[in-house]
């Protein structure tokens, strides 16, 4: 294999990583060149074809139209996102969506740069359609929670800018793909009038009970207790 061979197949794999990897760098300067999108912009684009992949699971959990409230649920040991819609009797699990990326292991996020997804009650702060992963949702990280709990003198240093968004490469936030940030995107920004609660838990605790011990911490009781309880008012995923 000759020297220029080499160079070339070096120089393919450094551009592919880069359009992996580099999101962050270059789709800004695209959004730039082609015109920043709005929540209402960016709907009325995914709309109609999102509404033909929703309905069905509208249906079938009995809406006829987008749900006014909603529940969000990350599961970093099974690596999947429920969406829970709420009706007169309760929620019911409207759908799942695979995570298309995964970082860290089981516990809370403690600071930033530790790669961890974190885990914890959240809330939706806002939907992004100019995101550098294609669209995304903010999650308040750092909560309450998570400052009572830390050990570092200044609230920057736990680090933030979480988001649940798409493509198939993530540090510390949920990836769930195109097609599934589509979908979310338009369900939250229909009900993002109501407070739209985020749980995230190292696992089903409706399932498998057993706490993850965080040899970091003492105060994953407290946390896992937590979460235990927002998970139990609503139906296992079957």
């Amino acid at each position: 294999m000759t020297k220029k061979v080499v160079a070339l197949i070096i120089t393919c794999l450094v551009v592919l990583a880069f359009i992996k990897y580099g999101r962050t760098f270059y789709m800004p300067i695209i959004k730039q060149v082609l015109g920043k999108e709005t929540k209402e912009s960016m709907s009325a684009k995914l709309e109609a074809d999102v509404m033909e992949r929703l309905n069905p699971y509208l249906q079938k959990s009995g809406f006829e139209e987008l749900p006014e409230e909603l529940i969000i649920v990350g599961l970093k040991e099974e690596k999947m996102l429920e969406v829970y819609a709420k009706k007169d009797t309760g929620y019911v699990l409207l759908k799942s969506y695979p995570f298309s990326a995964f970082s860290g292991k089981l516990g809370p996020k403690l600071k930033r740069g530790d790669g961890q997804i974190p885990e914890g009650i959240y809330k939706i702060e806002y939907v992004n359609p100019n995101s550098s992963f294609y669209l995304s949702m903010k999650i308040n990280f750092p909560n309450e929670f998570d400052v009572s709990k830390s050990r570092h003198g200044q609230i920057e240093e736990l680090g933030s800018d979480i988001f649940i968004h798409g493509k198939s490469s993530s540090v510390g936030c949920i990836a769930i793909g195109d097609d599934g940030i589509e979908e979310l995107f338009i369900l939250i920004s229909h009900a993002i009038h109501n407070e739209i609660k985020v749980i995230i838990s190292p696992r089903d605790f409706r399932i498998n009970s057993q706490m993850p011990q965080v040899d970091e911490i003492d105060w994953e009781v407290e946390l896992y207790d937590m979460l235990k309880d927002a998970l139990s008012i609503l139906p296992k995923n079957k």
